[in-house]
């Protein structure tokens, strides 16, 4: 990658830090950050900073942000840095962040990040920006950052939903700022310049033993906009430096007089000669004409892909087939995009769902929906997929056919059209490489040897697999198991599973804790260095004796040691102790990636927005454009002209022999007929047990601090989506309003046995208005009530998701509290228990670890993918019907 060198240009850092607050907890530890940051930025080694291009901003009110951003993006013509230290806030949806100055209240006299900050660097004239933000919810502002026409650079102290300032931090410069200068200031081994990737990489390291106050772990995030090469932040370095060369320090010499100079001289032209001076004018040379705002792309994809395709998305914004002008388009100026394309994810089922509901979806999304939730049993499509989208790339062609049954026969706006495969992806069973399969030929084993082979009277091992309510990899291997399960090639349309194949396979893939939201979390959890965080059983010897049921790509990911779900990436592959072989289950189709056009019914610019998503589409089949990309993230590519399926080409991380994957096993495109995925469907339904889930959730007033409630919040409503007739529901709150002082009380919000998620809906509202109560939540009486209840529940398969920030019951908790729940936990039948915890310590309490374990259960920590998390635990439990959904 090139990287920009802006030395000798006109520069600017804008350093705005925020210690004081009058209506807020001061942060002591922020007071020295501007005066760190201006000394290491303007060092001489650093070497891009002269003394007068850096401002420090202590901002009281909101317009003295305003005030110094206008300034410094209209003076920066090079590099324009932009540093915010202070406090910060998002909404209960966890977007809108606002910037906290020193007269902010809880919602007042703040700064937007979305319509304020960015608005202003919108319009900067610097050649590229970098911004870093060191508040609490700093990772939640990728999302508005990615609407931003300028080549930008972010770099965000934390992840999503996590707060980083308790107020308790001592003075002498906050932990992140400090690492910063120190990495600025020092350079990188190795390196002649420290770039904004280095700083990021670095940064990583540097805190990867940190904990935020929250007790998890500390990872900063980044994100890049509009441009194509790294922008180099200082000169430092360990190793001998070259001089400046000479034409930047008389760059630097000159830059102050030049403007002053060059506007006295055409004062004086336009005055003494008035046609010279018209001369002058009309032939200097003027600003590049201004680009068009692009058209706006939404594409909706599964979790899993989300990652590759923002990199795919990315890439075409930038390349020649999204900015050369075409024919026809001359009021397109060359170099500018346009088209720029929104990538974001949702579960299987709530794509699903917003199809079905499409008409709210539209009328939602264009300020016409009456927001009446009660004739689609309470579907938000806006608020759970997201956006309305104009392409929708799922994991498979089974969720098409899916998603296509439930539109509406007549009447809907939305219409789905299937442009065909962008890539593919094969399906494998993951089986522990120190334990291959005897007499099971790795690259076509049939499902009845697999089965076989993994059984109690061979490797004993757990079968795991995404839920196919929630996965597109879950689907299809459960296709995979019904339709091919002897190994022959998928029957005609009209063959229907064999009921006594899907009882076989459900039979090993039933028990609590055998599904998961989607096979990235899966693999996951599995991660030898997870721990707890990630729910995972690390340490435990469970992962040996686990076999996971995903994709080609996330093994191959999961053994390089990429980042996996919600575990960052490691240093380099798993040893091969840890690693999982791919087994290729024989004539099961492969994930093919269909790139749908959905087409909005009165869109005014729909013939545009066709031919943009048509122009994406050719470009992600370009072998020498999109296809690139996705290989190189792993997938395979799809067939050329001469329609021949390709083999993984350089680059592709499959041909590395640690990922344990076999590129030469060909790819087996999807055949099933949409009536064979309805029945597939309807065969794993048949095989669901009953059952009963119990959400037992924390509603203490501690649950208000730091964005936890509507982590909560979310994650009990999004258990509530898996209900249904056979799937029923209780939710009990604690500690008991009326009986707040009796740790042994708890109030029963909705009974146990409800099948109406509208019950529970309506409680959740309560308690995200404010509902709690002002008194500690003593979770070991709580939760005794809860599995007595349970034990004695009808229902064949039940379980608990107990939601909490931490126990408040220990100092006053009664004798012998703790040992009955113990002997409740160890007396049959098994109530797992599903533990969210929002606390400091998140899962790494002792007690949250033994409860996982006692019950059989697991814990999750809060953060944004907690409710997929607990949706695909409670699969493992029993999930609503098709037509409960």
């Amino acid at each position: 990658m090139s990287e920009y060198d802006a030395r000798g240009k006109v520069n600017r850092a804008l350093l705005i830090c925020v210690s004081d607050y009058r209506h807020l907890r001061p942060l002591p530890a922020v007071k020295d950050n501007a005066e760190e940051l201006e000394r290491v930025l303007v060092d001489p080694a650093t070497d891009l900073f002269t003394k007068g291009e850096v401002r420090i901003c202590r901002p009281q009110e909101p317009w003295e942000v305003e005030q110094a951003l206008d300034a410094v993006t209209a003076e920066a013509r090079g590099l324009l840095l932009v540093h915010f230290s202070g406090h910060g806030r998002v909404g209960s949806d966890g977007g809108d962040l606002q910037l906290m100055v020193g007269a902010s209240e809880a919602r007042h006299k703040t700064v937007s990040w979305q319509d304020l900050v960015l608005r202003y660097l919108d319009n900067a004239r610097a050649d590229r920006i970098v911004i870093i933000l060191e508040c609490c919810y700093s990772g939640n502002a990728g999302e508005a950052f990615h609407s931003s026409r300028k080549p930008l650079s972010l770099l965000m102290a934390a992840q999503p939903n996590r707060r980083i300032f308790s107020g308790d931090e001592p003075a002498g410069g906050s932990v992140f700022t400090r690492a910063v200068v120190r990495i600025l200031g020092r350079g990188i081994p190795g390196r002649c310049c420290v770039t904004f990737e280095d700083l990021v990489g670095a940064l990583r390291a540097e805190l990867a033993d940190e904990r935020t106050p929250m007790g998890e772990v500390w990872e900063p995030r980044s994100a890049q906009q509009n441009t194509t090469d790294d922008v180099v932040l200082s000169f430092a370095t360990s190793e001998p430096r070259p001089r400046t060369p000479l034409r930047i320090r008389l760059r630097r010499w000159l830059n102050p007089f030049l403007r002053h100079w060059v506007r006295l001289l055409l004062i004086l032209a336009i005055v003494f000669v008035p046609a010279t001076g018209g001369i002058v004018l009309l032939n200097l040379p003027g600003e590049p004409p201004a680009c068009r705002p692009a058209l706006e792309l939404r594409l909706l994809t599964a979790p899993e892909d989300e990652p590759a395709l923002r990199q795919a998305a990315f890439a075409y914004e930038m390349s020649a087939a999204n900015t050369r002008p075409l024919a026809g388009e001359g009021d397109y100026a060359d170099g500018c995009r346009r088209a720029q394309i929104t990538v974001y994810s949702a579960a299987k089922d709530q794509i699903d769902q917003g199809f079905a509901a499409a008409a709210r979806w539209q009328g939602e999304a264009q300020g016409t929906g009456d927001g009446d939730a009660a004739d689609d049993k309470g579907t938000d499509p806006l608020y759970r997929p997201g956006p309305q989208p104009d392409l929708w790339i799922p994991e498979s062609s089974a969720d098409y056919d899916q998603a296509r049954r439930a539109v509406p026969a007549t009447g809907s706006p939305a219409a789905l059209h299937n442009t065909g495969p962008v890539a593919y992806t094969p399906l494998v069973v993951g089986i522990p490489a120190n334990k291959r399969l005897d007499d099971v030929e790795q690259g076509a084993a049939t499902w009845r040897d697999l089965l076989t082979g993994t059984d109690a009277d061979h490797r004993n091992l757990k079968l795991l697999r995404p839920s196919p309510v929630l996965s597109g990899t879950g689907l299809l291997h459960t296709i995979g198991l019904y339709l091919a399960h002897d190994g022959a090639a998928l029957g005609s349309a009209g063959t229907a599973p064999d009921p006594a194949v899907a009882d076989d396979a459900e039979s090993r893939l039933s028990a609590p804790g055998s599904q998961y939201a989607g096979s990235t979390e899966l693999l996951c959890s599995l991660r030898p260095d997870a721990g707890a965080a990630a729910g995972a059983t690390a340490g435990s010897g469970a992962a040996a004796r686990s076999a996971p049921l995903v994709s080609e790509k996330s093994l191959a990911d999961f053994n390089l040691g990429r980042a996996t779900g919600s575990c960052p990436a490691r240093s380099g592959p798993l040893p091969l102790r840890d690693r999982y072989a791919a087994y290729y289950p024989k004539n099961v189709p492969a994930l093919d990636h269909p790139l749908i056009r959905v087409a909005w019914r009165g869109a005014a610019d729909a013939t545009a927005r066709r031919a943009a998503v048509d122009r994406f589409a050719q470009w992600l089949r370009d072998p020498d454009g999109g296809q690139r990309i996705l290989v190189a993230q792993g997938y395979r590519g799809v067939p050329g002209k001469d329609g021949a399926m390709p083999q993984p080409a350089k680059g592709s991380p499959l041909l590395d022999s640690r990922t344990e994957t076999d590129p030469q096993v060909p790819v087996v495109p999807f055949t099933a007929d949409p009536d064979q995925v309805a029945e597939v469907l309807d065969g794993y339904d048949k095989a669901q047990k009953s059952s009963q889930l119990l959400i037992l959730m924390d509603t203490s007033t501690s649950m208000a601090d730091g964005g936890k409630l509507p982590v909560a919040a979310a994650a009990a409503g999004r258990a509530l989506e898996m209900v249904g007739a056979h799937h029923t529901y209780g939710l009990w709150t604690f500690p008991d309003r009326a009986r707040p002082d009796d740790p042994d009380a708890v109030h029963r919000a909705v009974r146990l046995g409800t099948a109406d998620p509208a019950p529970g809906r309506a409680a959740l509202a309560r308690i995200a208005g404010g509902e709690l109560v002002d008194h500690g939540a003593a979770m070991e009486e709580a939760l005794t009530a809860a599995v007595r209840t349970m034990k004695q529940a009808k229902g064949t398969s039940n379980a608990i998701v107990l939601i909490l920030d931490q126990d408040d019951g220990g100092s006053r908790r009664a004798a012998g509290v703790e040992k009955a729940l113990a002997g409740l936990l160890k007396d049959g039948p098994d109530v797992p228990v599903l533990t969210l915890s929002l606390g400091r310590s998140g899962c790494d309490t002792f007690a949250l670890q033994w409860l996982a374990g006692a019950s059989k259960g697991r814990c999750v920590t809060g953060s944004p993918g907690a409710p997929d998390q607990l949706a695909g635990f409670i699969a493992s439990i029993g999930t609503a019907a098709k037509g409960d959904r």
